[in-house]
């Protein structure tokens, strides 16, 4: 997820026309998020974009996060993959519908709950890759000795209804990437 964050921004420009403000939520409790951010802040300077990093460890501070955003004329939001993050996908998803801003997280289920777009590792891919790996350490391979793998396929869903609601129109670039378009 740490890579995937410049596509993930480009994605948004592409998304939202002269989007010139992006917002990146990210718990400062992982320590994943100081790489994804400064992967993302690197992509902006290619770009027309400037980042505004908004933390939130907490369900009250993803509320205070959206805050931020809002004053701070954010234009979309970046969902960095967090368990809290996962585990608050509805909220985050009414907050960023009540407040207007286009959002793109890691996963489908952001996006069937109503977030306007996901980009990320097709779980489908990851799960028979997982059996695979279940299916040798039952034959007798230590794990120990089982290649790490990367993901190669990756899923870009978009919610159609969202997009109409925030008032965008899907780019044909998108549409034509796009795995599943929800309407």
């Amino acid at each position: 997820n740490v890579d995937l964050g410049p596509k993930r921004l480009e994605m948004l420009l592409t998304m939202v026309a002269k989007l010139s403000r992006v917002a990146v939520l990210v718990n400062p409790a992982n320590p994943n998020h100081t790489r994804v951010l400064k992967t993302i802040q690197a992509a902006a300077q290619k770009s027309r974009a400037r980042i505004l990093p908004v933390e939130a460890r907490t369900p009250q501070e993803i509320e205070d996060a959206f805050s931020i955003m809002t004053r701070n004329s954010a234009g979309a939001v970046i969902v960095s993959a967090d368990a809290l993050f996962s585990q608050q996908r509805r909220r985050i998803t009414e907050l960023a519908a009540k407040n207007r801003l286009p959002t793109i997280s890691v996963n489908r289920e952001s996006v069937e709950a109503g977030g306007l777009m996901s980009y990320g590792e097709s779980r489908a891919e990851i799960f028979r890759r997982v059996s695979t790996y279940v299916d040798k350490i039952l034959k007798g391979a230590k794990p120990g000795d089982l290649p790490v793998e990367q993901p190669t396929k990756f899923e870009l869903i978009i919610n159609g209804k969202t997009a109409k609601t925030l008032g965008l129109k899907i780019p044909n670039s998108l549409l034509v990437s796009a795995d599943k378009v929800i309407e």
